[in-house]
């Protein structure tokens, strides 16, 4: 029975080269089986059409930046896995490698560029106001001053909205409720993007609102990923220009906004 004294050190041994053989592969490096893909994590915030909102009827999600992280996985191989967050709680959710991109009519500015890195823009996009139709009063941004303006939590409207003199900024965990607030008159205008308050205004059958004739700014969208994930960024890039080129992303642009893409988007 003195053969048992090796049973040990042998398990041990065996044990050892498994777990040396499983170091240092990741998701994006271990072997995948027949028609298996890497999944591609995507948070967004669901709230916001026409870029990326919940279908009521199937439940299943739908808008523009759906379909174009959905094409770019189709195009570098990936399933992507869609992750309904906060918009505030993206940018966390990337650095704590909770999702792998966040796509949600994200504007590019200095000071997110300092957490994450940003693709090619994918829309151009700027700030507007949605008003009272029986507003009066609005009609340039120096008409802004002084008064109550609703934004949601972390977004280029509430930056823009803080910029204002003398504004009474008022933030909502999400767009939609600041669009309600505007309804029930506590704020005298909404600052947010304006293909999303153009959508909110013509498909919310609200006969009491109407987007302002203003253009606070002009902005780049982009699909952020975290800060230093190169190789990720690369196929994300990689796949927005293969969709491009192949006519599929002027397909996507036109189903949501009803034109063609402007030309500077498509270089």
């Amino acid at each position: 029975m003195k053969q048992h004294k090796y049973i040990l050190p042998v398990l041990l041994l065996v044990f050892s080269l498994f777990t040396l053989a499983g170091c240092g592969q990741d998701t994006a490096s271990a072997p995948k089986k027949d028609n298996q893909k890497t999944a591609l994590r995507v948070g967004m915030d669901a709230a916001y059409p026409p870029f990326g909102s919940i279908d009521k009827e199937t439940n299943d999600y739908v808008g523009f930046d759906v379909d174009i992280i959905r094409a770019i996985g189709a195009a570098e191989g990936f399933d992507v896995e869609i992750k309904n967050l906060a918009f505030d709680g993206l940018i966390p959710a990337l650095q704590s490698k909770s999702i792998d991109v966040a796509i949600n009519d994200i504007t590019v500015t200095e000071d997110r560029a300092r957490s994450v890195s940003f693709s090619k823009p994918y829309y151009i996009a700027g700030l507007g106001a949605v008003i009272a139709k029986g507003n009066d009063a609005i009609h340039t941004e120096k008409d802004l001053e002084g008064k109550r303006l609703g934004v949601s939590i972390g977004s280029t409207g509430e930056e823009a909205a803080r910029k204002i003199p003398n504004a009474d900024v008022r933030v909502f965990n999400a767009i939609n409720e600041a669009f309600l607030e505007l309804n029930n008159g506590g704020v005298d205008a909404v600052i947010n993007d304006i293909p999303t308050n153009a959508y909110y205004v013509s498909h919310s059958n609200n006969e009491n609102v109407r987007v302002a004739d203003l253009a606070l700014t002009k902005e780049d969208l982009a699909i952020a990923v975290d800060k230093g994930n190169d190789e990720l960024l690369k196929k994300i890039d990689s796949g927005l220009a293969k969709i491009k080129a192949n006519g599929e992303f002027a397909a996507i642009y036109k189903k949501w906004f009803g034109e063609e893409p402007p030309a500077e988007l498509l270089n």
